[in-house]
Formats: structure tokens, sequence, C-alpha cells
């Protein structure tokens, strides 16, 4: 597996164990649907949470967050639409964005909660 598939896993499994330690239930990870994979559903209280993980090894060349573009976006919608829809729910959904980058021999975390709408 390539460095940055090996990075990408890893950043997946930490914002698990941040979401965890944040009181989230993790109800899917990988979920796919069509084109689109979430890569985290979680669920704290009534909200659903889409979250979008983003790791980079520095922030040379941008944010984690800023490499979240349009296409992407719209793939999100389609899948967790298909989500709710199929098991039934009634939540409120919110689209968040954990972005890490390393930082020492560390990662360090952000989660933007709701940092995208879709109209």
């Amino acid at each position: 597996m390539a460095d940055h598939n090996d990075l990408g896993k890893l950043g997946e499994e930490l914002a698990v164990e941040f979401l965890e330690k944040n009181g989230y239930s993790i109800l899917e990870t990988n979920w796919t649907f069509q084109k689109a994979e979430i890569d985290i559903i979680a669920k704290k209280e009534n909200t659903l949470a889409v979250v979008e993980v983003k790791t980079r090894s520095s922030i040379d060349f941008g944010l984690p967050q800023d490499f979240v573009k349009p296409k992407k976006i719209q793939l999100l919608v389609k899948a967790i639409n298909e989500y709710v829809i199929s098991n039934d729910l009634e939540v409120e959904v919110r689209f968040d964005i954990i972005a890490l980058h390393r930082e020492g021999k560390g990662f360090k975390i952000e989660h933007l909660e709701d940092a995208f709408y879709y109209f």
C-alpha cells in the first residue's frame, strides 16, 4: 500500500477515536453508495454527522479541509440521502470535516462542524 494510503487510513482511525472520545457513536466507516464513499457516519443525540476525513503529512500546499471539492460534496449528499432513507432515520444531518496534519511526532486534529451546506 502506498504511503499516502497508509496516512489516510491512520487519519481515519484517529478521527474515529477523536469522535468516540467526544461522545459520538460510530455507525459506519467507509460506507459506499454508487460512486460515493462516506469516511465516517457518526451519531450524537439526534444529529447524524457525515464526516469527511482529510489527512496531510504537512500543510505546505494548503490545509487539509481545502481539498474537499464540490464534486465530493455532491456525492456525499447523494450517499447520505440514501443512507437516511434506507435506514428510515428521523435525524438532523450535518456535514463535518476532520482535518489532520502531522505536527512533530503526532497529528493536529481539527473538527469542523457544519463544514459545508448543500442546497
